[in-house]
Order: C-alpha cells, then sequence, then structure tokens
C-alpha cells in the first residue's frame, strides 16, 4: 500500500537525503531576490558617506550581494535614499524612482530622508521622501552608522522574504501607474495636488467676488 505524503511534510527517500531539498515556489524566488539587490548609486549629503563606508572592506555589504552599485536606475532595484532631500532635488528622484523596473524597493537612511530632520520645515527641504515616494524600510539616525546602514539592509530582507507571487503588485493584472514628477516652482508642487488646489482657489476667488458685489453700508457712524 502506498503510503500518502502530508499536505504540509514531504518525506524524501533516506538515499537521497543529501541530495534533494524540497521548498516552495515563494522562497527560491525570494531567497533569489535578497540575494542579489542592486542599489542605485546615489547619494544627497552626508548620510552618502555612511553608506560609502558600508561598501567599504571594514562593513562589506557585498555579503548581500549589493556589491555593484548600478550607475543607471534601469539596472537598479533598491533606491537608497541618503541625505537630505531637498525640493529642487525631487522631482530628479522621483524621476528614477520611475525608471527602476519591478520589483523597486525605497530605503530612506537618516532622519533627513525619513522627516526633513534639523531642516524639517525648511524653505528648501522636503520634510520627508515618503511624501511623494513609497518607502519600506526607515533607518534613523544623523548620520546613521554604517551598523545601522546594514540593520536596515537586513529588515529590507525579511520583508522580502515575506513577499509572495501571488500577492506581488508586479505580476498584478492591474497597471502600475507611474508618479508625477513634482514641479518645482515658487514651491514644490506635487501634481496630484493640482485639482484640490484649482478647488481652492475658484472657492476663494468666488468669496472675493460675492464679497465686493455686497452694497456699502451708508450709515457711518460718526463719533
Amino acid at each position: 500500500m502506498k503510503k500518502a505524503m502530508s499536505p504540509t511534510r514531504y518525506d524524501v527517500p533516506p538515499e537521497l537525503e543529501g541530495q534533494v531539498a524540497i521548498t516552495t515556489l515563494d522562497k527560491i524566488y525570494n531567497w533569489g531576490r535578497r540575494s542579489s539587490v542592486w542599489p542605485l548609486m546615489f547619494g544627497l549629503a552626508c548620510c552618502a558617506i555612511e553608506m560609502i563606508c558600508t561598501a567599504a572592506s571594514r562593513f562589506d555589504f557585498s555579503r548581500f550581494g549589493m556589491e555593484v552599485m548600478r550607475p543607471s536606475p534601469r539596472q537598479a532595484d533598491l533606491l537608497l535614499v541618503s541625505g537630505t532631500v531637498t525640493k529642487k532635488m525631487i522631482p530628479q528622484i522621483v524621476r528614477l524612482y520611475n525608471q527602476m523596473p519591478e520589483p523597486k524597493y525605497v530605503v530612506a537612511m537618516g532622519a533627513c530622508a525619513s522627516g526633513g530632520g534639523p531642516f524639517k520645515e525648511g524653505y528648501n527641504v522636503v520634510s520627508g521622501v515618503d511624501n511623494y515616494i513609497p518607502v519600506d524600510v526607515y533607518i534613523p539616525g544623523c548620520p546613521p552608522t554604517p551598523q545601522a546602514l546594514l540593520h536596515g539592509l537586513i529588515t529590507l530582507q525579511r520583508l522580502i522574504d515575506t513577499q509572495s507571487l501571488k500577492r506581488a503588485r508586479w505580476y498584478s493584472k492591474d497597471q502600475t501607474d507611474m508618479i508625477p514628477v513634482p514641479i518645482l516652482g515658487p514651491d514644490v508642487i506635487d501634481p496630484r495636488d493640482i485639482p484640490a488646489i484649482k478647488e481652492y482657489t475658484q472657492r476663494k476667488l468666488a468669496e472675493q467676488e460675492a464679497a465686493a458685489s455686497l452694497p456699502l453700508d451708508e450709515t457711518v457712524k460718526v463719533e
């Protein structure tokens, strides 16, 4: 009589235990991606110096398969935002993010990239890159140490381990829309906010026109 296999466990014959390993497609797929994350060669401010130290021989993030930092977004799947994000730079960051192929991830390294840091609410600094692009891992610090960056990369690997081919957005039938590139003028404008800005402007103009059309009060009290 043939022995029935358990739905969660498969029996391997003793003579093949050292040659055969049974796993799932998700685990193989995630193992390949987590072991070959290719960061984009992109640094903004002092956090980039710590990122360079992490790539050097003392810490050496080549152990994660990241030793080749790509100079082009077309061959990168990790946008490591390391440094202060200014309003002049955020359009370029969004454009680089749109040019990266799926699957892609974003790591905000340091207090400035995460929330503006000491320059929060400054006239030329964005209060967090997550206002424009999705962030997967935040690394606190000003600037974070190479050990903190390694911890953030390990956290990203753990995130990749939990993903499934059935739920991955890059395999869904719905087309992923590109993020509109912010417009830099007197201030940075998110194109997604333009309808709300137009509605607010039209409402204020209507209120001003209504106030201007009201008759003036002819009874003026003289002291």
